[in-house]
């Protein structure tokens, strides 16, 4: 009995064990995901937008001048009866400052002028200051007994910058803004290139022009090749 009674108490202890094994093994083991299901896994996601760019500005367009440039008031006329190298030089002086589009100060120098009256004919050399800007020509005299009539040429006239823009907004209608090179007065020749300008139009696009000066003062704007 007492052997019968050792093996039944070895048969429990095995059983034990056996069970205490399935218990581990069922802890352990992985458990398949669910039909459908997706593994939950670490992504990160990125979205690819254009990148955004300034448009253009579109600018505003300067007033197109409604009036003909203005003559300029010239004031420092001489009497009629003055002498008449006064009165020639008033005259320089006077067609200078409508020329340029502006009254300024200007000096008339005519080395001789003084004895234009003398009858016959007199040929000087001028030298003409407005604003501050010299240029010089040729005044010819035709004087006679109670009469005299004289001429003034120059390859050179004087101009005011606000006077070339004005023109050239006459010309673009869709001007933004004019740049000419040029100071506040300038002198230029009539046989030069011309003043050039550039215009930023309403667009915002840059063009070149070139402003062409008369010896009256007129100004001629065209588009530069």
């Amino acid at each position: 009995m007492v052997l019968s009674g050792q093996r039944l108490r070895f048969g429990l202890a095995v059983f034990g064990l056996s069970a205490l094994a399935v218990f581990l093994l069922s802890a352990c083991s992985d458990s398949k995901p669910e039909a459908g299901s997706t593994p939950s896994t670490g992504s990160s996601s990125s979205s690819s937008a254009p990148i955004p760019t300034a448009s253009t500005p579109a600018l505003t367009p300067l007033p197109t001048p409604s009036k003909p440039w203005p003559t300029p008031k010239v004031t420092g006329a001489p009497e009629n009866d003055a002498p008449l190298a006064d009165r020639i030089r008033f005259a320089i002086a006077k067609q200078a400052q409508i020329a340029a589009g502006k009254a300024a100060t200007t000096t008339v120098k005519c080395p001789g002028i003084e004895t234009a009256e003398t009858p016959g004919k007199h040929e000087l050399t001028c030298t003409v200051t407005y604003a501050g800007k010299p240029y010089s020509g040729t005044l010819t005299i035709d004087a006679k007994q109670y009469s005299a009539s004289y001429k003034f040429t120059s390859e050179s006239v004087a101009i005011v910058r606000a006077k070339v823009v004005d023109a050239v907004l006459r010309t673009v209608t869709d001007a933004a803004k004019v740049t000419c090179t040029m100071d506040d007065v300038a002198v230029v020749k009539h046989s030069d290139a011309g003043i050039a300008c550039d215009v930023t139009t309403t667009a915002n696009a840059v063009q070149p022009y070139k402003a062409q000066v008369s010896g009256n003062g007129q100004v001629l704007v065209a588009k530069a090749s």
